[in-house]
């Protein structure tokens, strides 16, 4: 009985032993069979974009070849698309035929008078939210009554990793606010601005060497909003600037057409729209600044990349916007990934990145609105 009872003993053991096995070879075809059906769509995804792509660069419409061409160059991470299947001559050349014309940034102060009556729709912190629509997007223009009340926020002293917007705007004690200007933004990190940033007079960070067509996007004492091409300057030199024109809240921003990068800043000056050669860019998320003859400032957002179905705004339709709504100057922020705008506990507008559609992304520097106004 005994040995019996051992004999069946080890048949249900190597009965077990083989269920497991073959339960375990089971679960690494299915899990083989997942890898291969996922790297199948992955493969399929990458081919199809590079369909799409020499199709657009080779095909017959050169309005969209200017339009793929200018729009990747003015992102972070995809502007090695434009020389896939273009040579770096063949670029530029695009670039050259719907660059800006080059814009005097010399603002004539008598242009905007703080002193006299803002009319609006102003809630009780002197804000004014409106929707705008366009052809390829939507966005939101938040309208603030006193310009005095527009600071640039920070996360100084700097770090590895920034700051969402909601937080700089928690962290300066304001209402709302959105992204300020050119920074590090590899790996989304955020933690250092580029070229200057000045806050309540404080120069926060001064390095404006080696950046191409690098502009200051601020506004000084006179609560006058003041867009400066800084390009070539030294340290000594902006400082200098800084303190002798009073500059209390800053950013930078750059403008390069070249087969590296396609940015732009001024939009108007002294009322005078920039001039463009078609739509002067391609489509992108955008943020962008103004002030109106009543010393109001205009903050802009719009959307882009896919969200809501919409490619994105042209240096054209921030221009249409700011003249529309009276901006005497104007000019464009960081964009991208990198526009939102927050306010009154409010996600107007976040980041079109995936992983952080309902925020923004970590920001060294924003342009925030202070409680009260009226």
């Amino acid at each position: 009985m005994s040995d019996q009872t051992t004999a069946e003993r080890v048949v249900a053991n190597r009965s077990a032993r083989y269920k497991r096995k073959k339960k375990k070879a089971t679960g690494k075809t299915i899990v083989g069979r997942i890898l291969l059906v996922l790297f199948t769509t992955i493969l399929a995804i990458v081919l199809a974009l590079a369909i799409t792509v020499a199709t657009i660069v080779k095909g017959p419409s050169e309005a969209a070849k200017e339009l793929f061409v200018s729009t990747v160059l003015e992102s972070g991470n995809l502007k090695f698309l434009a020389n896939v299947f273009l040579t770096p001559e063949e670029v530029q050349e695009i670039v050259d035929r719907v660059s800006m014309k080059k814009m005097d940034t010399n603002i004539d102060t008598e242009l905007i008078h703080t002193d006299t009556e803002v009319k609006g729709n102003f809630d009780e912190n002197g804000v004014e939210i409106v929707d705008v629509k366009g052809r390829d997007y939507i966005a939101t223009l938040m309208i603030v009554k006193d310009p005095s009340k527009v600071i640039v926020g920070s996360t100084y002293p700097w770090q590895e990793k920034g700051e969402t917007l909601d937080v700089i705007v928690e962290r300066m004690g304001a209402i709302g606010g959105v992204n300020g200007g050119l920074y590090a933004a590899d790996l989304n990190k955020g933690g250092s601005p580029y070229g200057v940033c000045v806050s309540n007079g404080e120069i926060q960070y001064n390095a404006p060497e080696g950046w191409p067509g690098l502009y200051l996007i601020g506004l000084d004492n006179n609560n006058l909003l003041r867009i400066v091409n800084i390009e070539g300057w030294n340290r000594t030199k902006l400082k200098e600037f800084i303190e002798t024109e009073g500059i209390r809240d800053a950013v930078a921003f750059q403008e390069e057409s070249s087969d590296v990068n396609n940015h732009f800043v001024p939009l108007v000056i002294n009322g005078e729209p920039r001039e463009l050669a078609g739509a002067g860019s391609g489509r992108n998320p955008r943020t962008a600044i103004g002030q109106r003859a009543d010393g109001a400032i205009l903050l802009l957002v719009t959307d882009g990349r896919g969200s809501g179905g919409h490619l994105g705004a042209t240096a054209a339709d921030l221009i249409a916007v700011m003249t529309k709504y009276g901006a005497v100057n104007a000019a464009n922020l960081d964009g991208g990934s990198s526009s939102c705008m927050f306010y009154n506990d409010e996600w107007y507008r976040t980041s079109v990145t995936l992983y952080y559609a309902n925020k923004s992304w970590n920001l060294p520097t924003a342009f925030c609105v202070m409680k009260g106004g009226e």
